[in-house]
C-alpha cells in the first residue's frame, strides 16, 4: 500500500464514517426542528462525535449545511435522453420538481439559503446547470437551436427552486412540464 500524500483523504475509513454521521445528523435535525436549533454541539452530539471534530472540518453551521447540500444535490438526477429537447427538459423538470417536493429536501434548501455564505446558487444548482448544458449541447448536435442555459434557468429552474424554497407549495410534475413551454 502506497503512503498517503499530505492532504489526501481516504475514500473510506474514519473520515468517511464521521462525514456520513454528521451529514445524517444534520438531515435528521432539520427534519425534526428548524435551522435556528442547529448548533455545532447539537449536531456533534447527534452524530456521536466531538464538537471540535465538526468545527475543525466545517468551521460553522453554514459551511456544514453547504457541504450537506452539495452532497445531497450533486448527481442525483440523470440527464434524460428522450430524443427531443422538449422531452428531455420536461422529464428533467419533472424529476427536479419531484426531488424538491420532498419535505426533507425543502428543509435542507431553506436552511442552506439562510446559512450559506456562498449563496444558494453555488450550493444547490451547480449540478443542475451542468445537466442543462449537457441537454442543450445534445440538441445543438442534433441540429437544433436551443435556448441558453441562462434562459432555461430563468423560465424553468428558477420557478422550481423559488417555490421549493420560499413557498409552502412546491411545484408538482405537471406544473413543471408547463414551464418548459415558456422557454421553447
Amino acid at each position: 500500500m502506497s503512503p498517503k500524500a499530505p492532504g489526501e483523504l481516504r475514500p473510506g475509513g474514519r473520515s468517511a464514517r464521521v462525514r456520513a454521521a454528521v451529514h445524517r445528523a444534520v438531515e435528521e435535525l432539520l427534519a425534526e426542528s428548524t435551522v435556528e436549533a442547529l448548533t455545532i454541539p447539537v449536531i456533534a452530539d447527534r452524530a456521536g462525535v466531538h464538537s471540535t471534530t465538526v468545527y475543525r472540518r466545517w468551521g460553522s453551521v453554514g459551511e456544514l449545511l453547504a457541504a450537506v447540500a452539495i452532497n445531497r444535490f450533486s448527481g442525483d438526477l440523470v440527464v434524460p435522453d428522450t430524443g427531443t429537447l422538449r422531452g428531455d427538459l420536461e422529464q428533467w423538470a419533472t424529476d427536479v420538481a419531484t426531488d424538491l417536493a420532498d419535505p426533507d429536501v425543502s428543509a435542507l434548501m431553506r436552511a442552506t439559503v439562510g446559512a450559506s455564505k456562498n449563496g444558494p446558487a453555488d450550493v444547490c444548482v451547480v449540478d443542475r446547470r451542468a445537466q442543462l448544458a449537457a441537454m442543450l449541447a445534445r440538441e445543438t448536435e442534433r441540429g437544433g437551436h436551443p435556448p441558453t442555459v441562462e434562459q432555461v434557468e430563468d423560465f424553468v429552474l428558477g420557478p422550481l427552486y423559488y417555490r421549493a424554497t420560499y413557498t409552502a407549495q412546491p411545484g408538482d410534475p405537471a406544473w413543471a412540464r408547463t414551464l418548459v413551454t415558456h422557454v421553447l
